[in-house]
C-alpha cells in the first residue's frame, strides 16, 4: 500500500464540512469519490482537521492510502480532471505509513476575514463577515495579545464538544487591516470546537465597543462561555496553514 499526503484547497460554501456525512456533500466524501474514480479501488482518506460547514481552506492536508503506481507528482493533475471546481489538490508527496495528518500537527493557523462597510460587498459576502459598524483595530490588537500563551479556553468553546482538556497554547494572535478587510490571524497547537470563531466574534465586539478590551483577561480566566463574544459566522473562516515542524511537501513549497 502507498501512503500519500495531499495539500488541498477548498471553497467551504460548497460543502457541509470536511467529514463524511450520510446525506450531505462533504470534502472528504467528494475527494474519496474522485480517488475511487481515478484509481478504481477503495481508498482511505484521513484529514488533518474537522472543518465545519461553510469553513474554507487555503492549506488542508489529507493522507490517502491506496494501491497503484502513478507518479506522485502526477496525482494533482489527474485529480483535477475529476474534482469539482470548489476543491483542488495542489501538491502531493509520499509519506510514512505511521504519519498521521491530524495527530502529528505541531500547529495550525486560521485566518478570519471581516468586511467593514455600510453596504454588502457581493464579492465578499461568501468569504467574510459583513460588519456595518466602525471597528477600532488598535483595540482589537491590544485584546488579541491577551490570547497569546497557554490558557484554558473553556469559555471559548461551543457547547456539544466532548473534549475535557481545554488548555491550548496560542503562539500568535493579531489583526491587520487591508482597506475594508480586517484579517484576524491565530496560530495555536490546537483548537477547541468553534474556538477561532468565538475569539473572532469577541475581538470584533471589542473593536466595536461592545466589550471592554480591559475585561478580556478576566473573561478568559472565568471559563464562562456567556462572558465571551458571539460566535462569528463560519463563512469568514479559513484554515490557512498546517505545520508539522518540517516540510512534508515538495521543495518548491518551502
Amino acid at each position: 500500500m502507498r501512503n500519500v499526503l495531499l495539500k488541498i484547497q477548498y471553497d467551504g460554501s460548497a460543502f457541509h464540512g470536511f467529514q463524511v456525512q450520510k446525506e450531505d456533500v462533504t470534502v472528504q466524501q467528494t475527494l474519496q469519490d474522485a480517488l475511487v474514480t481515478l484509481f478504481g479501488q477503495p481508498v482511505t482518506v484521513t484529514g488533518c482537521s474537522r472543518t465545519d460547514s461553510g469553513v474554507h481552506a487555503l492549506w488542508y492536508v489529507a493522507k490517502v492510502t491506496f494501491n497503484g503506481n502513478i507518479a506522485v507528482e502526477k496525482i494533482p493533475y489527474a485529480l483535477a480532471t475529476v474534482l469539482p471546481k470548489q476543491l483542488s489538490v495542489i501538491d502531493a508527496a509520499e509519506c510514512d505509513e505511521d504519519f498521521h495528518p491530524r495527530y502529528d500537527v505541531v500547529s495550525k493557523t486560521y485566518i478570519y476575514r471581516v468586511y467593514v462597510g455600510r453596504f454588502l460587498n457581493p464579492f465578499e459576502s461568501g468569504y467574510s463577515w459583513h460588519c456595518k459598524f466602525p471597528i477600532d483595530v488598535d483595540k482589537m490588537n491590544k485584546a488579541a495579545a491577551c490570547f497569546v500563551g497557554k490558557h484554558d479556553f473553556k469559555g471559548f468553546m461551543a457547547s456539544g464538544s466532548s473534549v475535557t482538556d481545554t488548555v491550548r497554547t496560542v503562539s500568535d494572535c493579531s489583526v491587520e487591516r487591508f482597506g475594508d478587510i480586517l484579517q484576524i490571524s491565530i496560530t495555536a497547537d490546537g483548537f477547541l470546537y468553534n474556538m477561532v470563531r468565538i475569539i473572532a466574534g469577541t475581538l470584533v465586539e471589542i473593536g466595536g465597543g461592545k466589550i471592554d478590551e480591559n475585561d478580556l483577561p478576566c473573561i478568559i480566566a472565568s471559563g464562562i462561555r456567556e462572558k465571551a463574544g458571539i460566535t462569528a459566522p463560519a463563512h469568514g473562516l479559513f484554515l490557512a496553514k498546517v505545520d508539522y515542524g518540517k516540510d512534508v511537501f515538495s521543495k518548491d513549497e518551502r
